[in-house]
């Protein structure tokens, strides 16, 4: 009599539902990645190409391109980058630094008003950026600040967003143990935010950095109300006088895909450099 044998295959239905997951996100992966790979073919095009060739093909124009808007107006892109450059890495430096402090204060202290400011905090969430630039310009003005870097500057130092991101993460990272550890031995508490409760953060506040960061180098609507001075420009409000000249001057077309393109490299680069800081569980083992 032949022995019984148990099959051990996993269904297949349960290896189908998981296809549908997976292709949903390739679809949702294409959709975003197609204007990126479209800016990329667009730019490599000379002025003849980029209308009478394929959407997909490839032209022979792209160090041209590259070499005039090097060159238009005397070099201003440069001067738009590094305006940006400054906007988003100081803004960006500056927020995380912010953030990082009020979270773990307010995920770590009591005291009066903690859920009242909290709560705020969340309302803040939920206003949109669009409704404060006018009274951020008419404030910056009264002041004397508009049509300054400042006036870009400042407003991006607050993020509410990134102080309930660095509340969260102290929660949940910071033991508590390991401050009263702390403070039996003697550490004040500036010492312990700065040796203990910072490190352990360092995965949430490269988060929140690079949120800011992408936030403030894609903005367009503050600098654009608050800067008159096109030697104050960032990238986006630049290329967008680019765009505005183009309908008289359609060569300026190329330039403006080419500098679209290179405003994207490094957001690139910082995402596939910071991220193996992006870890989840830098506490595991922090409490001996």
């Amino acid at each position: 009599m032949a022995p019984l044998t148990v099959s051990h295959r996993r269904p297949r239905t349960g290896r189908t539902a998981g296809l549908v997951p997976t292709a949903l996100l390739l679809i949702g992966a294409l959709y975003c990645l197609f204007p990126v790979v479209w800016v990329l073919i667009a730019a490599t095009k000379s002025p003849g190409e980029l209308f009478s060739t394929s959407t997909l093909a490839f032209g022979t124009g792209f160090l041209d391109n590259v070499g005039e808007l090097f060159a238009y107006r005397d070099g201003v892109f440069w001067l738009w980058a590094a305006n940006t450059l400054l906007y988003a890495g100081g803004g960006a430096l500056l927020s995380t630094a912010v953030s990082a402090v009020s979270g773990y204060a307010l995920a770590k202290y009591r005291f009066p008003g903690r859920a009242l400011i909290f709560n705020l905090l969340i309302g803040g969430i939920l206003v949109p950026s669009v409704v404060l630039a006018v009274p951020q310009y008419l404030l910056f003005s009264k002041v004397g600040l508009a049509d300054s870097h400042w006036a870009v500057l400042l407003p991006q130092i607050l993020n509410p967003y990134g102080i309930y991101l660095a509340r969260v993460y102290a929660t949940a990272s910071v033991p508590d143990s390991l401050l009263e550890a702390g403070r039996i031995d003697g550490a004040g508490e500036w010492l312990l935010m700065r040796r203990v409760a910072l490190p352990l953060m360092v995965p949430g506040m490269v988060t929140i950095f690079l949120f800011q960061f992408v936030a403030i180098w894609n903005n367009f609507l503050l600098p654009f109300i608050m800067l008159g001075d096109d030697g104050k420009f960032p990238l986006t409000v630049g290329l967008y006088t680019l765009l505005a000249a183009g309908a008289n001057q359609p060569a300026l077309y190329n330039l403006i895909l080419t500098g679209a393109f290179l405003s994207i490299l490094p957001l690139i680069a910082l995402f596939l450099t910071m991220q193996r800081y992006w870890k989840t569980d830098l506490s595991s083992g922090a409490v001996k």
